[in-house]
């Protein structure tokens, strides 16, 4: 399995070769040239001229490689990857319109003819220039010096047109490992739900659940047969959901809210008044999604762990929302309970190493988990970006 890091690691190593080979095309192609032209001598000013019109590049493929495009691909920031965008080629134009190598005035790109030496005779197109220039021809050279330069040459398109699209290559390329790595994720995730799904089936048939629910539910009959047929009800509600929801990629918010009710409801049945369960949950939700059966593994951890039947205990269940702006909303969730001396040894559930790697899966690093383990209380607190 390729992992986000290696994936990276491919992604710069494609980068790096790229600028390699360009970096050592001018060298290459200056040899070759001398090689195959005795006239010529082997220059390293023009070799460091163009590698520094290559460093300008470099430089501002970085800062869009780094700094740009994870705006526009990882935050989905598209406004503001526009409007940065626009003024940094506004200032490359601007930089190249003020900067235009001046070819006749550097030695480096003056023709690189070797002195003339008594071994080769002169060459033809020497002779043959000198017939023909006259005054007229150098009225034109001077005519064309003395013009004034027009202030986006065809040299300065050609950069502009090259930046573009490097830009755009770079674009591609991070779109590419992109897809690979969603491609990845979601393969994983395909695997890791198939294993949610033999823990589901182990959290539906869970013995003690049911035997305790139905014992609770049996007592009732007697004592208050309204308050029985409607635990029922719940009960009958909560397995629906996890039979025919639970195995799904997302459910309404207000199915998830109604879940947790019912079964914070059904397990009251179970203590004493020496048990302290306090909800609070939202009567009304956004309409969003989210995965199924995700926050119920930290309410089941509670009651296996935080019910004493020798002291007082307490379980806090806390559910908000959250609008930090207008475009986007978190969902608050906090889970407290004590500590019981002898934890509960009943099993079930989808534990909550499990839930982690789920989380990782689902919203990778915009989702934040902090969960404290102190002496007499445990706290979680989680908060989820609604979608």
């Amino acid at each position: 399995m390729i992992t986000m890091k290696n994936q990276s690691r491919q992604e710069n190593l494609a980068y790096l070769v790229t600028w390699s080979l360009l970096f050592a095309a001018p060298v290459l192609s200056l040899y070759l040239r001398t090689t195959n032209d005795p006239y010529l001598d082997f220059n390293w000013s023009e070799v460091f001229f163009v590698w520094g019109r290559f460093s300008i590049f470099l430089l501002l493929f970085l800062i869009h490689n780094f700094l740009l495009a994870p705006l526009l691909i990882h935050q989905n920031k598209r406004k503001l990857y526009a409007s940065i965008m626009t003024a940094l080629i506004a200032v490359f134009i601007v930089f190249q319109c003020t900067n235009r190598p001046n070819f006749e005035k550097r030695e480096g790109f003056r023709p690189h003819k070797m002195e003339q030496r008594e071994d080769f005779p002169p060459r033809f197109e020497e002779f043959e220039g000198s017939h023909q220039r006259g005054p007229h021809h150098e009225e034109a050279k001077m005519g064309r010096r003395h013009r004034p330069p027009l202030f986006v040459g065809e040299h300065d398109v050609l950069s502009i047109a090259v930046l573009l699209l490097m830009f755009g290559a770079n674009l591609g390329t991070k779109y590419y490992f992109r897809s690979r790595r969603d491609q990845r994720k979601l393969e994983e995730l395909e695997k890791q739900n198939l294993e949610q799904r033999l823990e589901y089936l182990k959290y539906q048939i869970n013995p003690h659940f049911f035997m305790n629910t139905l014992n609770n539910i049996h007592a009732l009959v007697d004592i208050d047969p309204s308050k029985a047929q409607e635990t029922i009800r719940e009960l009958s509600k909560m397995m629906r959901f996890v039979l025919y929801e639970g195995d799904r990629s997302g459910v309404p918010l207000t199915k998830e809210f109604e879940f947790i009710r019912n079964y914070t409801k059904l397990m009251q049945l179970r203590y004493s008044d020496k048990v302290k369960i306090t909800v609070d949950i939202p009567e009304e939700a956004p309409d969003v999604t989210i995965p199924p059966l995700m926050l119920i593994s930290f309410i089941e951890n509670a009651f296996k762990h935080g019910i004493s039947y020798q002291h007082d205990s307490f379980i806090e269940i806390k559910l908000e929302i959250s609008t930090p702006s207008p475009l986007s909303s978190n969902l608050l969730f906090t889970c407290r309970n004590s500590k019981a001396e002898v934890p509960n040894q009943e099993k079930g559930g989808v534990g909550l190493a499990n839930v982690k790697k789920r989380l990782d899966l689902l919203y990778d690093k915009s989702y934040t988990l902090e969960i404290k383990d102190e002496a007499d209380i445990y706290i979680v607190k989680l908060k989820l970006p609604l979608r």
